[in-house]
């Protein structure tokens, strides 16, 4: 099992903790409730560190033109964010 304070690696081809059936991707799964508008948020965050991860990942491995296409979807992860945010005017985290 790997040490759970490490972040897994997308060179690694089955991480443990990840591991398992994707609800969203496969045909005939039951639907996944609509998320509340923080929790969107915060995936859709989360989504852009992993994009720019994936793309730094790809630079140091040589990779140009891939790293070129996942640093560049990182900001729009970040544009859809904020303006979800804006969108939904939700409350302030105190």
């Amino acid at each position: 099992m790997p040490d759970p304070r490490l972040p897994c690696s997308w060179t690694q081809p089955l991480c443990p903790r990840h591991s398992g059936p994707d609800a969203a991707a496969i045909p005939g799964s039951p639907r996944i409730a609509e998320p509340t508008a923080r929790a969107l948020h915060a995936r859709l965050l989360q989504n852009a560190a992993l994009r720019r991860q994936r793309g730094l990942e790809r630079q140091r491995s040589g990779r140009r033109d891939d790293a070129d296409y996942w640093l560049h979807a990182a900001p729009v992860a970040v544009k859809k964010a904020c303006a979800l945010r804006r969108e939904l005017a939700f409350a302030p985290l105190p």
